[in-house]
């Protein structure tokens, strides 16, 4: 039987990828076993809200494992906006919002659109928190792009002309930041013990 950590979020593609890269578990979202915990994310930092995030939900689950994560983009232009409020600044849909982005940044050159993707990650059981920050870095697409991925994919523009939309999703994840944020995870759970 495989151990079970709980994930802190009810994102479907967040999920798969867990599920995915930490295969040696078993990923279980917190709905599917009741908890309906909403943490607010009120920490200056994205790695900041996904330990509170990991160690609040941790506590109620009577020492399972909460894997939380709390993500978003910083473009340079903007001074790193929307940053810690990525999720918080625009209320319609993920296409939506990315309209309202490449909006932000009519007539800006290409040079000037840099966007960095930061996820970061933290598991807790309530006792033991540790925590992984990655980051992965492109353009803002000039228009929405691709039919994979969600959130900001479809105006994440890679080096090559590609968002991360138009990626097949073994591409996505050979080069996602999540990806990386959890293998840093699955490496120290390996390296740690504990307590049951």
């Amino acid at each position: 039987m495989n151990k079970e950590i709980v994930i802190a979020s009810g994102n479907k593609g967040k999920i798969k990828e867990a599920q995915e890269i930490l295969k040696e578990y078993k990923i279980t979202p917190m709905q599917e076993i009741g908890i309906e915990i909403d943490v607010e994310e009120d920490q200056e930092t994205f790695i900041g809200n996904a330990i509170k995030k990991a160690k609040t939900i941790a506590k109620e689950l009577e020492g399972k494992m909460c894997i939380a994560d709390d993500s978003g983009i910083e473009i340079e232009y903007l001074n790193g906006f929307p940053g810690v409020y990525t999720k918080r600044w625009h209320k319609g849909t993920d296409r939506e919002r990315n309209l309202a982005i490449i909006e932000k940044l009519k007539d800006v050159p290409k040079e000037k659109r840099k966007i960095k993707f930061v996820t970061a990650m933290a598991i807790s059981d309530g006792n033991n928190t540790f925590s992984a920050v990655a980051n992965i870095e492109g353009y803002v697409a000039e228009n929405v792009k691709g039919d994979n991925g969600f959130g900001f994919d479809e105006i994440f523009e890679l080096e090559n002309g590609k968002t991360l939309a138009e990626l097949l999703p073994e591409e996505k994840n050979e080069i996602s930041a999540r990806k990386r944020a959890l293998e840093t995870l699955r490496y120290e759970l390996e390296q740690r013990e504990f307590e049951r």
